[in-house]
C-alpha cells in the first residue's frame, strides 16, 4: 500500500470526531505515528485523556482534547468554539463520529433514529460548514466524511442508517466538485463490515461481520486516498464487486436480498 500520505499532515492539526475508538482510534494513531498534531473529540472523557497521554508519549506530538456529545445541535459550535479559542488552524477535518441501530424501523425508538440522523448527517453538515470557509480563504486543506457501503443501497433493518451514509457520501461527492478549485479536497471512506464497536452498539448480528475488515486497514485505505485526491473510495476488494454488482441488479431485487440476509428474526 502506498506511503505517499504520510509526510502530508506532519505538523498540521487534524480534528477527528468519534475518536475513541474503531476507525476514528486508528486514524488517530496512524496520524500521530506520523507526526500529526490532533485534536480528538468524543463523548468519553476518560477514554480521550487516556489516548491524548498514549499518543504523546509515543509521538511526541501536541494532542488536544475536546469531550462533545454531537446528539446535541450545539455540539459542532461548541467544538469549532474550542479550536478557534486556542487557535489552531484546522487543516485536516475528519468526519468520523457516527453508529447504527439495527431492526424493524417501527420498532427502533424514535429518539434514537432522529439521533442518528443528528450525529451521522447533521453534525457532518454543520462541523463541515464550519471549518471549510478559512480552508477556502488558504486555497488548502482536507475533509474526510466517514460512509459507508451501506451508502449504495437500501438496506433493510438498518434503513435509517443506511440512508444516513448515502446522504453522506452524496454530500461528500457533491462538495469535493464544488471545492476542487479552491485547493480543498473532500473524500468519503467507504467501509463494509469492520471490527468496531460499532456492532455492538447497532445489535447487529454476527453473520454480518463474517468477512469485517480490521479498522486499522479501513484507516490505511482512508488516508491513502485522502492524499490521492478520491472523492471516495470503498475499502476492500470484495466490497468493491458487492458495489458493482448491486449495480448491475434491478433495485428491488438488491433490497429483497438484503433483507433476506439482515432479518433479524433469521435463524
Amino acid at each position: 500500500m502506498s506511503t505517499d500520505w504520510k509526510p502530508r499532515w506532519q505538523g498540521k492539526w487534524v480534528l477527528i470526531t468519534g475518536a475513541s475508538a474503531g476507525i476514528g482510534l486508528e486514524l488517530a494513531k496512524l496520524l500521530a505515528a506520523n507526526g500529526a498534531d490532533l485534536v480528538l473529540t468524543a463523548r468519553r472523557t476518560d477514554r480521550l485523556q487516556q489516548m491524548a497521554a498514549d499518543l504523546k508519549s509515543a509521538h511526541n506530538v501536541q494532542i488536544e482534547i475536546c469531550p462533545a456529545d454531537l446528539t446535541q445541535p450545539e455540539a459542532p459550535q461548541q467544538i469549532y468554539n474550542f479550536t478557534t479559542a486556542k487557535k489552531l488552524e484546522i487543516e485536516f477535518l475528519i468526519n468520523n463520529a457516527g453508529f447504527g441501530a439495527f431492526g424493524y424501523a417501527h420498532e427502533i425508538p424514535a429518539e434514537k433514529m432522529l439521533e442518528m440522523i443528528q450525529v451521522n448527517c447533521s453534525a457532518v453538515v454543520h462541523l463541515t460548514r464550519l471549518y471549510v470557509p478559512a480552508m477556502v480563504t488558504r486555497r488548502h486543506g482536507d475533509v474526510m466524511i466517514v460512509a459507508s457501503l451501506a451508502a449504495f443501497q437500501p438496506l433493510p433493518f438498518n434503513s435509517v442508517y443506511a440512508a444516513t451514509k448515502a446522504f453522506d457520501l452524496l454530500f461528500a461527492e457533491g462538495i469535493a466538485e464544488e471545492l476542487r478549485p479552491s485547493g480543498v479536497n473532500v473524500c468519503a471512506l467507504c467501509p463494509g463490515s469492520t471490527n468496531t464497536e460499532f456492532q455492538k452498539v447497532a445489535d447487529q448480528p454476527d453473520r454480518v461481520f463474517r468477512s469485517a475488515e480490521t479498522a486499522e486497514k479501513v484507516a490505511r485505505v482512508g488516508l491513502e486516498a485522502m492524499a490521492a485526491g478520491k472523492s471516495y473510495i470503498i475499502s476492500g476488494f470484495m466490497n468493491n464487486v458487492m458495489k458493482e454488482s448491486q449495480r448491475l441488479a434491478p433495485r428491488s431485487l438488491v433490497s429483497r436480498m438484503a433483507a433476506n440476509m439482515m432479518r433479524p428474526d433469521k435463524s
